[in-house]
């Protein structure tokens, strides 16, 4: 896409990747989920999709992972084609879906070495596997439990310790941490670090602003179909935004006359209801502005800029699950 802002600095080779996709198509009849994006992940980072739901992550995916057919432009995943070399790239894959789509009727071990036969592994490879995935996520003390008996948190650990058993060369984790406590959550982001350490490249989509920042090197959002910006989070925070947010709320009609008073002195602003999100790469002119607004709105509040304001400075909406 032309108007694609990027913000990664050092700029990826086109055509050197783990997944490489250039003016990427997804057409469902006339509707088109996915809007020839370009994009490139490398060997051993945490690429991230962060958008709303109907942005085209999921489907995008669903290429990625060879069970949605390409409708145009051009998809690599492990230096092969998905048009040709569907299976072969499948048996290279772990992918951890949005749902924990587990045997209720079997024990978590069983759950594990079950999953491994897919893949022909042999039955001492597949024992030992599972050892090593059960201690690496924490239920070695659950493994004779049955699914219903696990919390969230567990059942998420499990799925992406069952991803694990074929050893895969990328790893997929569609929403991996939706519903989750933010305990549980934080035991996942710990888990999926180790990973990375260990040089695993992985591919995360989230609705989660702190989850995309703690946890991928790049990133790309989407909207509508199409990429509006990537980089590192740093980057995009930093280029996009600025380091500080001027955050105000009032009624409806109050928020709107700040908004277009703002605007004619320079400052960016988004209004969301009744709040309304002021950007400047100028500390001291947010500073002064919320000063000059004392006594006339109901909150007013500077804070650290965050992905989420991101997202909102460059589609013009908050993002929500």
């Amino acid at each position: 896409m032309g108007d694609t802002r990027d913000y990664s600095g050092d700029q990826k080779e086109t055509g050197a990747g783990v997944v490489v996709a250039q003016g990427l198509v997804k057409t469902y009849g006339t509707f088109r989920a996915v809007d020839g994006i370009a994009f490139a992940i490398e060997h051993g980072e945490c690429f991230g999709f962060l958008g709303p739901n109907g942005a085209g992550k999921t489907s995008t995916m669903r290429m990625i992972q060879c069970v949605s057919p390409v409708s145009a432009g051009s998809l690599t995943v492990l230096g092969s084609d998905v048009r040709t070399h569907a299976r072969q790239i499948k048996a290279r894959l772990g992918v951890v879906p949005q749902d924990n789509n587990l045997d209720p009727d079997l024990s978590v071990r069983k759950n594990l070495l079950t999953y491994a036969r897919y893949f022909e592994l042999p039955g001492a490879v597949a024992r030992q596997r599972v050892e090593e995935a059960l201690d690496l996520f924490q239920l070695l003390d659950r493994q004779h439990s049955r699914i219903d008996d696990l919390s969230g948190g567990m059942k998420r650990r499990l799925v992406i310790a069952r991803a694990l058993l074929n050893q895969p060369d990328l790893l997929i984790l569609d929403e991996p941490t939706t519903g989750l406590d933010p305990q549980a959550r934080r035991l996942v982001w710990q888990k999926l670090r180790a990973l990375r350490a260990r040089g695993m490249t992985m591919i995360l989509t989230t609705h989660y602003m702190e989850e995309a920042a703690e946890l991928c090197d790049r990133l790309v959002i989407m909207d509508r179909g199409r990429i509006v910006a990537q980089g590192t989070p740093q980057a995009l925070v930093a280029a996009a935004v600025g380091r500080s947010v001027l955050q105000l709320r009032a009624d409806a009609a109050g928020a709107a006359a700040v908004a277009r008073r703002l605007a004619g002195e320079g400052v960016a602003c988004e209004r969301v209801e009744d709040m309304v999100y002021c950007y400047s790469q100028d500390d001291d002119l947010l500073r002064r502005v919320a000063a000059a607004l004392d006594g006339q709105v109901a909150e007013r509040t500077i804070r650290l800029a965050t992905l989420e304001d991101v997202f909102l400075r460059l589609t013009g909406h908050a993002l929500q699950e």
